[in-house]
């Protein structure tokens, strides 16, 4: 096993004669294995090894008794030891993130801390590399993520990504040696032990050496990914001005879409990059967040601020019963009906709601206007609100939507013409007078239930 580690470490050149390597010691198998292979290797390699351990507080008594192996061991190998407290439970809470992500990510600053520039070894090993495979298959991922964890990033490197659990404890069996075990990686409490303890196994059954040919694999994957890096860094710096891609068009898809998301500046969903994709090449505006814009003619692909004042052009008046007008030729007509138990059978059970509101469930002053921006509803019978501008371009006709009504009382919007009312004035059992709502539009054709 040390030569297969020795192997890995000169093919990713990963250390280097004079360097010192920090080991990151939690006390479980795969990093005690780490730190004794690292310091078999040290006097041939010409390097020195430190050991820091984080403590993450999560454990009580059990976290203690790591650390207190961690120190005793380092102490026995003669090892400099740093141990770190963090209190990974209220950065959690703080950032809103998962105990897990918590945990990585103050582990990795204490550790970049500490080794200030100094190489950094963390124990991911083969089976690690196998799970994190199929959590990025399973989330969602290109092939970056279905490349696994890189034997390099920066100065932190992974000496044992090639070696299995089981060459692992084999190796510490064989010399002797225990470790602590973490009862919380004996759990399904996390997604990625759901995967170690009930996946793994199975898809061992079907190939017993798994380990080695996911290894092979993913580094097939990484291999064709540097080369599409490669490809993409040449051509961002070909064609980035200032906030635009000049000439992004020309290129592969695998590119654009790599340029499109570097220039983004974001991490974007699927569908998000490929409807950004498909402006770069057609043309077309598309808005990312707030007033950012993806703006295209087809040849320039730019990242656009556009201000847009929140109620330009709005025109409002009170809601009246009868008729109100504040589009030239197009009325909206409101009127009451006492809700009786027949009534309700018609007009609840048999879901002929959507030109109905309960008018005693609207609030304080209301007032019909066209559309402004903004603008959200929670529709009938969903419990999200929604983008009105979303749903108008999902549902409206392009020729009705300058000419859309909306009513709203003193809690927001109850009614979005051609989309919906919302959730808390939908008629029910309860109800006693309905709100009956009509479009009638320049023919005057009646048109009930336009939304």
């Amino acid at each position: 096993m040390i030569e297969k580690i020795h192997a890995f470490i000169e093919k990713y050149d990963m250390i280097n004669s004079g360097d010192t390597v920090i080991c990151g010691l939690s006390g479980g198998a795969d990093s005690v294995c780490l730190l004794l292979s690292l310091l078999r290797l040290s006097e041939d390699m010409g390097f020195s090894v430190e050991a820091v351990h984080v403590n993450h507080c999560l454990r009580g008594e059990e976290s203690d008794r790591d650390e207190n192996f961690c120190r005793q061991l380092c102490l026995m190998l003669n090892v400099l030891f740093t141990a770190v407290s963090c209190d990974v439970g209220s950065h959690a809470e703080s950032e809103s993130i998962s105990l897990e992500q918590a945990a990585r990510d103050m582990r990795y600053q204490a550790l970049q801390r500490i080794a200030d520039g100094k190489k950094i070894a963390t124990a991911h090993n083969a089976d690690d590399n196998i799970e994190t495979i199929l959590l990025n298959l399973v989330r969602g991922s290109g092939i970056k993520g279905l490349s696994g964890i890189p034997p390099v990033r920066g100065n932190i490197i992974r000496p044992l990504l090639t070696i299995s659990r089981n060459e692992i404890e084999e190796y510490l069996s064989s010399e002797n040696q225990d470790y602590v075990t973490d009862s919380t990686n004996l759990t399904d409490d996390y997604t990625r032990n759901k995967i170690r303890h009930n996946v793994i196994p199975v898809l061992k059954t079907i190939n017993s050496s798994l380990a080695d040919t996911t290894a092979r694999t993913a580094e097939v994957l990484r291999s064709e990914n540097d080369f599409i890096e490669s490809e993409t860094n040449s051509a961002y710096k070909k064609c980035l001005r200032g906030n635009s891609l000049h000439g992004i068009a020309k290129f592969p898809e695998v590119i654009r879409r790599r340029c499109i998301a570097r220039l983004l500046g974001k991490n974007i969903s699927y569908k998000r990059l490929a409807e950004c994709d498909n402006i770069a090449v057609n043309g077309g505006k598309l808005n990312i967040s707030g007033d950012l814009y993806f703006i295209s003619d087809g040849v320039s692909a730019e990242l656009r601020h556009i201000s847009r004042p929140e109620n330009s052009g709005i025109t409002e008046k009170p809601l009246t019963l009868g008729i109100n007008s504040i589009f030239t030729g197009i009325n909206l007509v409101c009127e009451i009906i006492v809700c009786d138990n027949s009534m309700k059978i018609d007009f609840v059970n048999k879901n002929l709601t959507d030109f109905l509101m309960d008018y005693d469930k609207i609030i304080g002053k209301t007032i019909v206007r066209n559309r402004k921006y903004g603008d959200k509803i929670q529709l009938r019978g969903r419990n999200f609100t929604s983008s009105v501008k979303k749903l108008i371009n999902e549902t409206v006709p392009v020729s009705l939507r300058n000419t859309l009504h909306f009513i709203e009382d003193e809690k927001g919007t109850v009614f979005a013409e051609n989309i919906g009312i919302a959730q808390r004035v939908a008629p029910d059992k309860n109800t006693v007078r309905l709100l009956k709502i009509t479009v009638e539009r320049e023919t005057m054709e009646r048109q009930e239930g336009i939304f």
